[in-house]
């Protein structure tokens, strides 16, 4: 069966994602122009996730097997209480992330009364990362404002069949341990305790660690969801 298949978004914050998706604008997507202090001084504060977009290469793809081979091997503490689900449909990551960043964070959103997320996340809540995937491959509300945020992006947008070695991950604080949220992986992965104060820098040094394996890449951007 051809596997589904959405067009990719931009790490645009214009796009009236949020909006769209039912989401009081108490909260919106803001640039992260840099991993410096003085830059990271200029994201309005509190920030409740960040959202890193970054190259798929074949060094992150040997470090991932090696990452989930250690944690089967370890173990690693997740809170229950973390919402987390697989990615199926292909280009859909960037969709993912904003509903592992706002699932995350439910209980500071306000939602309009209408809002497909809010529905979503409803439905979704008592199910397993591989339901909430299958749900979502049928979940109309969602694909088409994905659709249309795909072509409200700043650049054109690649056609649904063009080859895509860009990813969306979520991080978040999630009981005061910082999770990162990637649907093409098995499970969460914990990357140690966090605070709301702290949390923007401590997402920063996992962004660095991602830029840091693969030094010849340029194609990093992260995104911040913070107050309005």
């Amino acid at each position: 069966m051809e596997p589904h298949r959405w067009l990719p978004l931009e790490a645009n914050p214009d796009v009236s994602f949020l909006k769209q998706l039912g989401i009081h604008p108490d909260w919106q997507f803001v640039d992260v122009y840099g991993m410096e202090p003085e830059l990271l001084s200029m994201v309005p504060r509190p920030v409740c996730a960040v959202l890193l977009l970054f190259p798929i290469t074949e060094k992150y793809e040997t470090f991932r097997t090696e990452e989930e081979e250690r944690i089967k091997a370890k173990g690693q503490d997740v809170k229950s209480s973390v919402y987390f689900m697989k990615q199926t449909i292909n280009n859909a990551c960037g969709t993912i992330g904003l509903i592992h960043a706002i699932a995350n964070n439910r209980d500071k959103m306000n939602f309009e009364t209408n809002s497909s997320l809010k529905k979503f996340l409803e439905d979704s809540l008592s199910m397993t990362p591989e339901e909430r995937a299958k749900y979502l491959e049928t979940y109309e509300a969602i694909r088409v404002t994905h659709e249309s945020s795909a072509h409200e992006g700043q650049t054109e947008a690649p056609s649904i069949d063009e080859k895509v070695d860009l990813h969306f991950i979520a991080l978040v604080n999630v009981g005061g341990h910082l999770y990162e949220l990637d649907g093409r992986k098995p499970f969460p992965i914990n990357h140690g305790e966090t605070s709301d104060d702290s949390f923007l820098e401590d997402a920063i040094e996992v962004c660095k660690k991602f830029m840091e394996r693969d030094p010849e890449e340029l194609r990093f951007n992260a995104i911040a969801l913070s107050a309005a």
